[in-house]
């Protein structure tokens, strides 16, 4: 490395926040820009550790002692090349990764662990800013067409890779614009839609078509589509919420996490004028202690919420890595976003009896306290009496995750199978129990990380154009039987 001794000189730095009564005024990102030198100095940390656990602890495969070296030595060229190489698109994960990376990180079996997402992104803004990322159009036509059904991460690697490789492609959109849960359910404190749409221009540019508002299986025929390209890849995500089976479940002021993401994110983009159900002036209850619970609760900050309880019904987690999950594993300890330090209450070790209404509208939540424990092998929740309690709630808000991809029209129409988990089911060639018909990310690998998802995308795509052309340059980064971290 450019300095051995870096991480014995240089402590973990990590960018200032925006104040939050000023952050909470706008719907910008919360991060402040941050000073080359100590980003130089951080990058520094990375040791010579012989063998680099991060590598591994990222599903991409990212290079990232050779990108923190490079940046160290100044040579952000390179270091832009080396992170292109494995990554369509550093400027999402480097925002929206939770960094497995950092957990396998060498340096944190004892101290905290190298910034590699802060190298990462701003590796790639100085890329945008000084016109290293242009277009890269293949000088080989294949004559071949690929029909991509979704747009979010793993749809745009794959459709990336695969134009990039000299094939036609068309990405099939239903919504509005392109981007998926990357522009719909990631709020634009955590990621603002510009830098989406600047990737999008350099993939138009490259040669990739979009089709948006098509919901394919109901707006397109499948068989028809399946007729008319050589190969599909499915990317539909796994967008199947989770309900909450309790008394008074159908309430109205309940909605799914997504339902009030959607518009509020649509708000911000100027696709409307204003919120249907805001949370302004409201006592709120987010049910999920998640990312998408934290997304919820960020905007309803900025909503100006009058009160807001996130409820998670595990225990609270410990503030720093539990013995049961050793380095290099995905540490079990309690996450603080943006989001939470704006305000709002977490409660752990809480589950909803029922929800109580008036006029067949929530007015609150009845709540007892549980405990974790574990019988024959198996977890389990055990209600502690006396614990009982009534949150006040004119808004709900259930993240609770999702079971798997919308089995609708495609599924109808092509015939495939689904795995015991309720996936698209596939083989080790990413292709599903239909001839030519391959998946990709969520929808065949179940709820997920970014980062996955663009490997899947990434993976995909080589195998179909292996099965295209017998043979492939592209990457494959992962298989689908790869167990790794979900």
């Amino acid at each position: 490395m450019g300095d051995p001794k870096g991480f014995m000189k240089h402590e973990r730095v990590v960018p200032d926040s925006r104040p939050v009564p000023v952050r909470l005024r706008d719907w910008r990102e919360v991060y402040e820009p941050f000073d080359t030198d100590i980003l130089k100095s951080q990058a520094s940390r990375c040791m010579d550790c012989g063998i680099p656990f991060c590598n591994n602890g990222c599903p991409l495969g990212n290079l990232i002692p050779d990108w923190n070296d490079l940046v160290y030595k100044n040579e952000w060229k390179r270091a832009i090349e080396a992170l292109h190489a494995t990554n369509n698109f550093p400027e999402f994960t480097g925002r929206l990764c939770p960094a497995p990376c950092e957990a396998a990180c060498v340096l944190g079996i004892n101290e905290d662990p190298v910034t590699i997402k802060q190298v990462e992104v701003e590796i790639i803004e100085r890329a945008w800013n000084e016109g290293w990322v242009y277009p890269i159009i293949s000088e080989k036509k294949t004559g071949k067409k690929i029909a991509i059904v979704g747009s979010g991460p793993a749809g745009l690697a794959a459709a990336q890779q695969l134009t990039r490789a000299g094939h036609e492609v068309t990405v099939y959109e239903r919504a509005p614009k392109i981007g998926g849960l990357l522009r719909y359910g990631i709020p634009e404190f955590k990621m603002e839609k510009r830098f989406l749409d600047r990737r999008l221009e350099q993939m138009v540019d490259e040669g990739t078509r979009f089709e948006t508002g098509i919901d394919v299986g109901k707006d397109l025929d499948v068989k028809q589509l399946k007729e008319d390209n050589d190969a599909v890849v499915l990317a539909i995500g796994a967008t199947q919420w989770r309900g909450l089976p309790v008394p008074g479940h159908d309430l109205e002021g309940i909605y799914q996490a997504m339902e009030y993401l959607v518009p509020a994110n649509r708000v911000a983009e100027g696709q409307l004028d204003e919120h249907p159900f805001s949370a302004a002036g409201k006592d709120v209850i987010i049910i999920g202690g998640g990312d998408t619970g934290a997304d919820c609760l960020g905007t309803a900050h900025r909503h100006g919420a009058s009160s807001i309880h996130q409820f998670e019904i595990m225990p609270e987690p410990p503030e720093n890595r539990d013995i049961s999950t050793p380095w290099p594993t995905w540490p079990m300890m309690l996450r603080t976003s943006s989001a939470h330090a704006e305000g709002g209450e977490r409660v752990f070790s809480i589950s909803t009896r029922q929800f109580i209404g008036e006029n067949n509208r929530v007015k609150s939540l009845e709540t007892i306290e549980v405990e974790m424990v574990h019988e024959d092998g198996k977890m389990k929740f055990v209600e502690i009496e006396g614990t009982e309690r009534e949150y006040k709630a004119d808004l709900v808000f259930l993240a609770l995750g999702f079971t798997g991809p919308e089995q609708s029209g495609i599924s109808d129409g092509l015939g495939i199978n689904y795995d015991e988990r309720g996936n698209i089911a596939r083989d080790e060639n990413w292709m599903s129990t239909e001839d030519g018909v391959f998946v990709a990310g969520d929808a065949g690998r179940g709820q997920s990380l970014i980062v996955w998802a663009i490997a899947e995308g990434r993976a995909c795509a080589a195998a179909v154009d292996q099965w295209l052309e017998g043979n492939s340059l592209l990457p494959k980064p992962v298989t689908p039987s790869t167990q790794q971290l979900r």
